[in-house]
C-alpha cells in the first residue's frame, strides 16, 4: 500500500517519472543554478552511481523484457541502492553537498510495485530496511502522457519495450505515490517547455530548503 515517509532537512532531491519525462534535463538545470549559488552539488542516478551499482545496471537494462523474475529485479535494484547509498549519497550528504538523483526508491515501486504487481507491503519492507533515515528532503515526479513520454525516450532499453500498458499502470503508481505523500513529493507537469519546469522546481526548492537561487 502506499505510505508516507517522514522528510528530513537533507539536500537530497529526487527526479522520478516514466521514460522520457525529462528528468536528465531538469537535473542538469537544477545543478547549474545550485552551482551558480555557490552550492556543492553530486549528480547521480540509479541504478547506478558506484562501479558495483552500475554493473547491476546493465543487468537490469540489457536484454529482454522478460529476462528476471520481477522479485529477483526488485532485489537487484535494492542491491544497487545499498551500495549507492553507502559510497556516494551518504557521503556527499555528510559533506554537506546538495544530491540530485535520477530515480530512487520510489522507481522500484512504481516500475515492480505498480508496473510489475510485486506486493507493495513488502517493498515498503525492503525500503525501511535499506534507505532507512536517507529519505529525500524533496520528491519531484514529472508527469508526462505515456505515449508523448515512449516518443521522447533516447533509448531502447528493456523497460520501455514493456508495452504501454506497463507504462500506463507505472504512470497511475507514481501519481498514487505522489498523492500518498504530499509533503515529500510534488507531481509536475512535464508536458510544458523546460524553461517552464525548471521555475516551476527552482520555487519549490527556495520554498522546501530557503536557499536562494
Amino acid at each position: 500500500m502506499p505510505q508516507a515517509t517522514t522528510p528530513g532537512p537533507l539536500r537530497f532531491v529526487t527526479f522520478e517519472g516514466g521514460e522520457g519525462a525529462g528528468k536528465s534535463t531538469q537535473i542538469r538545470l537544477l545543478a547549474d543554478r545550485l552551482r551558480a549559488a555557490g552550492e556543492l552539488v553530486e549528480v547521480t542516478r540509479e541504478p547506478g552511481g558506484t562501479k558495483g551499482a552500475e554493473e547491476i545496471r546493465a543487468l537490469l537494462v540489457e536484454g529482454g523484457a522478460g529476462r528476471w523474475q520481477a522479485e529477483s529485479e526488485a532485489l537487484l535494484h535494492f542491491s544497487a541502492r545499498a551500495e549507492h547509498l553507502a559510497h556516494v549519497i551518504r557521503p556527499a550528504l555528510a559533506a554537506g553537498k546538495w544530491v540530485l538523483c535520477d530515480r530512487f526508491a520510489d522507481s522500484t515501486l512504481a516500475y515492480q510495485g505498480y508496473g510489475q504487481g510485486l506486493d507493495l507491503d513488502w517493498l515498503w519492507t525492503l525500503r525501511r530496511h535499506i534507505v532507512g533515515a536517507t529519505e529525500p528532503g524533496l520528491t519531484l515526479i514529472l508527469d508526462l502522457p505515456v505515449e508523448s513520454g515512449l516518443a521522447r525516450a533516447e533509448t531502447e532499453q528493456r523497460y520501455e519495450r514493456m508495452g504501454v500498458d506497463f507504462h500506463r499502470r507505472l504512470a497511475a503508481g507514481f501519481s498514487q505515490l505522489a498523492a500518498a505523500d504530499p509533503v515529500r513529493c510534488c507531481l509536475i507537469d512535464a508536458a510544458r517547455d523546460r524553461e517552464a519546469i525548471s521555475a516551476e522546481i527552482s520555487g519549490l526548492i527556495k520554498a522546501r530548503f530557503a536557499v536562494s537561487l
